[in-house]
């Protein structure tokens, strides 16, 4: 996977289940800075809506978000306002 995004935290959620990979994401936005991105890998291919529903409710920016068929993951980038 390759982006033009710095990630201030990268946060791995591979092989959880729903609704602990969002919780955890939750959790890490809250540690971030103004300004900072957030880089989530996830295993799960079809949360990208649960992503996208997040960003909105808490303000955040969704920079990208990209499936890695190969790998089986879907990296989310996120950036906080």
């Amino acid at each position: 996977m390759t982006t033009q995004y710095h990630a201030d935290i990268d946060l791995d959620v591979r092989g959880l289940s729903c609704p602990l990979p969002v919780i955890r994401t939750r959790k890490a936005v809250d540690e971030l800075g103004s300004g900072k991105i957030l880089n989530v890998i996830t295993s799960d291919l079809t949360s990208t809506n649960e992503y996208h529903a997040l960003a909105n409710s808490l303000g955040l920016e969704l920079l990208d978000s990209n499936i890695n068929k190969d790998e089986g993951v879907l990296a989310i980038w996120l950036r906080k306002p």
